[in-house]
């Protein structure tokens, strides 16, 4: 028998948001063994939690102290989270208490003191999150869905855009990536949805995957939006990124989107159970070489160029969980849901990235984003 322990709020970890289903925004104790999901929170939490949670059992924290106290024959000001968590291991005849990664150290160290046998579990915590059922495929929709509205928004700003000495203007003030991104973010915050970090990078800037961007965009240049919303209501995120172009592609700009959008649809149709996450990936990278693009570390710059990245992640509660398109990915399940993102990064081209949203189906995938791939205005 095996006691998983949590002791964060839901903000903290997603792990705790998958087994309550509701917001507690400070940390608390939750804890699974066989069928029983259990919570230990404070008296300000305990009705709440009691109702609307996912729990079995949910206990009151200064409650569950004393009968602690009594059964470990301590005194009540001795009762902290470790002797709380050695009690229930006792009760419940667990022989070791499992971990995931970011558990406190503090507790850790408490719990090793008092000789518990700990298991630190590296991969997922919860394996059965890997898997969305039709529920979570559902929430997940609903986050691209907001996604596909921050397109809609930059989109608009881009084509109403206007070139004045190189840069784009609108509203006769400069369209910065500043202001594409409070306007992109805005909009997806009226319709419940939160996303700080929404990367609009233009040129040089957008060869750096996860550089959000800063100042004035400008024409002709290649500008990646990458939109990864969470849902407040769920929890769960969208993910979607399209390359865009205001003015006139040269023939390489051209040429790169191009092979860009030819690798993600190779990526696409590969999709399916038992494939392996690797062998996507390799399927991408091969079709770069095809192209001509080498990915390399150049000397002059020091920097890396080409495929710098995985082809893809799990998507869900975390914007990046398992499994991946990577060189690494295992084998793809049914119910896994992966972005599928290729990229090619050259600061004397620019930069494109592609990405759609893919869950694993028994024939094969369906698409769980949806938003055009026009990207010259």
């Amino acid at each position: 028998m095996k006691l998983k322990c949590l002791y964060a709020s839901d903000e903290s970890s997603s792990d705790v948001l998958y087994l309550s289903g509701v917001h507690i925004p400070d940390d608390y104790l939750s804890m699974v063994v066989g069928k029983r999901k259990i919570a230990v929170v404070s008296l300000l939490e305990y009705s709440r939690v009691k109702t609307e949670s996912k729990y079995t059992e949910v206990y009151e924290l200064n409650s569950i102290r004393v009968k602690v106290s009594k059964n470990l024959k301590i005194t009540l000001g001795e009762v902290g989270i470790a002797q709380i968590i050695l009690y229930f291991k006792t009760m419940t005849k667990a022989e070791v208490v499992e971990i995931p990664r970011d558990f406190p150290a503090f507790l850790l160290l408490e719990l090793q003191a008092m000789g518990i046998r700990i298991k630190l579990i590296e991969e997922s915590f919860f394996q059965e999150r890997e898997q969305k059922n039709s529920a979570e495929l559902k929430s997940i929709t609903i986050a691209n869905k907001a996604s596909a509205l921050g397109f809609k928004v930059a989109e608009s700003a881009l084509k109403a855009s206007k070139i004045k000495k190189g840069k784009l203007h609108l509203d006769s003030a400069s369209l910065t990536s500043e202001r594409l991104r409070f306007m992109i973010e805005s909009a997806l915050l009226e319709k419940g949805a939160t996303a700080p970090t929404t990367i609009v990078a233009g040129g040089a800037q957008a060869c750096d995957p996860h550089q959000v961007g800063y100042g004035a965009l400008r024409a002709n240049e290649l500008i990646i939006i990458d939109i990864f919303p969470k849902v407040k209501a769920s929890g769960y995120h969208g993910d979607m990124t399209r390359t865009f172009l205001k003015g006139q592609a040269n023939n390489a700009q051209k040429s790169l989107v191009q092979s860009v959008r030819r690798a993600q649809k190779i990526a696409i149709a590969k999709i399916r159970p038992k494939v392996r996450g690797s062998t996507i990936h390799s399927a991408v990278v091969q079709s770069f070489l095809k192209d001509g693009y080498k990915t390399e570390k150049r000397s002059t710059s020091d920097a890396y160029v080409g495929f710098i990245h995985s082809t893809g992640h799990g998507l869900g509660l975390d914007i990046h969980e398992s499994p991946s398109l990577s060189p690494q990915g295992r084998a793809l399940k049914v119910g896994h849901v992966v972005t599928v993102e290729p990229g090619l990064y050259y600061p004397e081209i620019g930069a494109c990235r592609i990405e759609d949203v893919l869950a694993v189906t028994q024939e094969g995938s369906k698409k769980l984003s949806s938003y055009p791939y026009a990207w010259q205005f």
